[in-house]
């Protein structure tokens, strides 16, 4: 078997998909951007062969990459970045070089939020009211059925970048003055929090294992505020949760892959979309779980995700029971707070219960805090403690 991957060292943590295709025996071809000296060793040793291009943007130089693996090893049964900024050029690729997955007439219903909504609505699961944002009179319009505030967000993103939130009329008229040139959609405000459903597919869009991860705090803002980030693991999938997110892995083409789901629980009721309590779709995401949270599902369970997802791909199966023992939880903390424990603290504290601490790269730590700790606990209590005695600031 030849698998494609495209971009395999970043982020970092991806090479484990590559070793453990590598370790079932398959022909694991990299494309990138950086030199191969540059890669780390586990990375280099996970790979059968890499091409480096000057331009991972530049389409025809990875068409030239794929073309120069066909030439030398065959047909390529398999191409991935798993990466949201990717997943359209390997959508395209898969098209051009008649590679089985996700093709290009169908990436953009994944990718683009206006898109997702047709999708939400076939498979009977309520998602915010929305329209494209044209000009600002048809945006008056929107409002007026819908009310303030109301979030602009780009078609085409991930997380709470480039995300604002409009409050007022002079708000309305400054996201105009400063019109993004990409392309955005206005939706109604939804006060409520995230919801994840994480899991992994086979080849017959079928869901081999599931799990879920809940975010108190909206992470719009955790980055708008500077704040802190704080999330944890669910043992049990609220029901209504589940076949919500089963009805959208149907209505999308989400076979053999990771995915990652986004819902809302509305705190309040909400004329026109649901009651106090009810899940409401957000949106879809097409590649696994970014912020550590594929190590989080490992240690949650006591399993190898990279090694499951892998085995799906060259075996078209996965035959286990999966056993969430733990609740896993991700604290983060920001330099530029005064702290009531100190590390040292925290360890000696919890140190039975922290799995991994981290400092952060400074390219993701408005979202993700400057440093993390990673723990776990069959008690959901326990973990709750823990976030506070890691986060709790010294008073003013």
């Amino acid at each position: 078997m030849n698998f494609v991957y495209v971009s395999p060292n970043f982020p970092s943590y991806y090479w484990h998909f590559c070793d453990h295709l590598k370790k079932l025996g398959v022909n694991v071809l990299g494309i990138g951007n950086t030199d191969y000296d540059q890669l780390e060793e586990p990375m280099k040793g996970a790979l059968t062969e890499y091409y480096k291009v000057s331009d991972l943007s530049d389409y025809d130089q990875i068409l030239r990459a794929c073309g120069y693996f066909t030439h030398k090893y065959g047909h390529i049964d398999h191409l991935d970045s798993q990466n949201e900024f990717w997943l359209e050029n390997d959508a395209r690729l898969r098209t051009d070089f008649n590679i089985e997955g996700t093709k290009l007439a169908t990436i953009m219903d994944m990718k683009r939020k206006s898109l997702m909504k047709d999708h939400f609505k076939k498979a009977g699961v309520p998602s915010a009211r929305y329209q494209l944002v044209t000009n600002i009179d048809a945006a008056k319009n929107f409002i007026a059925s819908v009310g303030y505030p109301v979030i602009v967000k780009p078609d085409i993103g991930v997380g709470a970048s480039a995300t604002f939130a409009l409050h007022n009329e002079n708000d309305l008229d400054n996201f105009f003055a400063n019109l993004p040139v990409c392309d955005y959609v206005m939706e109604e405000f939804v006060k409520g929090h995230i919801l994840t459903f994480d899991g992994l597919t086979n080849y017959d869009n079928k869901i081999l294992f599931a799990t879920s991860h809940l975010f108190p705090n909206p992470v719009m803002d955790v980055v708008t505020g500077d704040d802190h980030l704080a999330f944890y693991s669910l043992r049990e999938i609220d029901s209504d949760l589940e076949m919500a997110g089963r009805k959208i892995v149907a209505a999308f083409d989400t076979s053999a892959r990771i995915f990652h789901f986004e819902f809302f629980r509305l705190a309040e009721d909400k004329n026109g979309l649901g009651k106090k309590g009810d899940i409401v779709a957000l949106e879809v995401n097409m590649r696994p779980p970014g912020s550590y949270m594929l190590d989080m599902i490992n240690y949650a369970s006591d399993i190898d995700i990279y090694q499951m997802w892998a085995t799906m791909i060259v075996h078209k199966g996965l035959k286990s029971e999966i056993d969430r023992k733990y609740h896993c939880a991700y604290a983060s903390r920001k330099n530029h707070k005064k702290y009531l424990h100190s590390h040292t603290d925290i360890l000696a504290t919890y140190g039975e219960n922290i799995v991994f601490h981290t400092e952060i790269e400074q390219l993701f730590s408005r979202a993700m805090g400057n440093y993390t700790y990673i723990f776990r606990s069959p008690s959901l209590d326990i973990i709750k403690k823990m976030i506070a005695y890691i986060q709790a600031e010294k008073p003013q």
